[in-house]
């Protein structure tokens, strides 16, 4: 793609741009974001390249601002890298045509958040179900997924408090799961947490008529494919029955071991990817409507569940299951107002529209 040859004016506001951007970098990223630059092809397609800078571990996800003549907005049709780790040459693109605005005269601000306590399931595809469970389990398909993020715990008790504002477990301690949350709740949850970190809400609607908006860049529940990609090690999954082990002790609070209570997050053995409790402690809503022969008709990329019913998906089993209620493969359905002290949440975020 070419670029236009740039009247003086153009270039002047385009130098503007740039100062503003570092401008913006230092006063809320401090070293995290540098050498921005700002140019705009002659489509009117605006293109911000930056460097990132930071420990070479860390996740960060990008937000682009458009302002003119006083109306800030937060653009949707923005291509190119949305989530990235510390490297040189970072690439946003944004075309203000997509998202029905005049293509020029836009000042553009950036902004970065490093991704905290979830961890990266890169996309792929695997084998769902199980030929050994239950008849809700059959017949095992394969089904891809994208990549997202999910949460490294359970929800905490710390975490909803700081959202909601309450904490509604029956066993209080900060570092222990959320319980006696229904779907609702979680929902909830998810569209506050969202607007507290200045993120775009997945969720509208009530009742039955909640709607999910995949583009979105908030946090949201996972599907189930999502759970049991994840649970499974996604593409580092070694088959085991459980979420990182075949022994179901080393890695969940169940029935046998939790002494009739949950406990703090994290205290077993993590599944390939780092990914904790994701069998046992406290059962995890999924974003599904129930439907027990689903899996012979599922979608193969991205199965999002049935369109409708009377109750929701709970993966993982809890504190009060026996071992096969904590296989990867296990399926639970509840009226998604149901709360119990084995009920909690885990939440994710997809790559969304920034």
């Amino acid at each position: 793609m070419s670029k236009t040859c740039l009247s003086s004016q153009i270039r002047t506001q385009l130098k503007a741009l740039c100062l503003m951007a570092l401008i913006i970098s230092a006063a809320y990223l401090s070293a995290q974001v540098s050498n921005v630059r700002i140019s705009q092809y002659d489509n009117g397609i605006y293109k911000v390249l930056f460097d990132l800078n930071g420990d070479a571990n860390d996740d960060f996800y990008f937000q682009i601002t458009a302002n003119k003549g006083g109306t800030t907005i937060k653009p949707h049709a923005v291509g190119g890298m949305k989530i990235s780790k510390v490297k040189k040459d970072n690439v946003l693109v944004w075309d203000p045509v997509l998202d029905g605005r005049e293509a020029k005269g836009w000042e553009l601000s950036l902004k970065a958040n490093k991704i905290t306590g979830m961890v990266y399931v890169e996309g792929g595809s695997f084998q769902m179900g199980s030929n050994d469970g239950e008849i809700d389990e059959k017949p095992v398909h394969r089904v891809a997924v994208s990549s997202f993020y999910i949460g490294k715990y359970e929800v905490t008790q710390k975490q909803w408090q700081a959202v909601m504002g309450n904490n509604p477990s029956n066993w209080k301690g900060d570092n222990l799961p959320v319980e006696q949350v229904n779907w609702y709740d979680c929902v909830e949850f998810c569209n506050k947490l969202s607007r507290k970190e200045g993120l775009t809400p997945c969720y509208s609607g009530s009742g039955s008529s909640i709607t999910c908006d995949w583009t979105a860049n908030g946090y949201r529940l996972p599907t189930e494919a999502e759970w049991e990609f994840s649970a499974r090690g996604g593409n580092q999954s070694k088959g085991d029955t459980y979420s990182g082990s075949n022994t179901v002790g080393d890695v969940a609070w169940y029935g046998s071991n939790s002494g009739g209570k949950t406990h703090p997050v994290g205290q077993k053995q993590a599944n390939e990817q780092g990914i904790y409790d994701m069998s046992g402690n406290v059962w995890e809503w999924c974003w599904d409507w129930y439907d027990s022969s689903y899996y012979g008709k599922s979608p193969a990329a991205s199965p999002k569940g049935a369109d409708g019913g009377s109750s929701r998906l709970l993966r993982g089993g809890s504190w009060n299951d026996n071992d096969r209620d904590c296989r990867v493969a296990n399926r639970l359905d509840l009226s998604p107002g149901s709360r119990y002290g084995s009920l909690g949440l885990r939440i994710v975020r997809g790559y969304g529209s920034d």
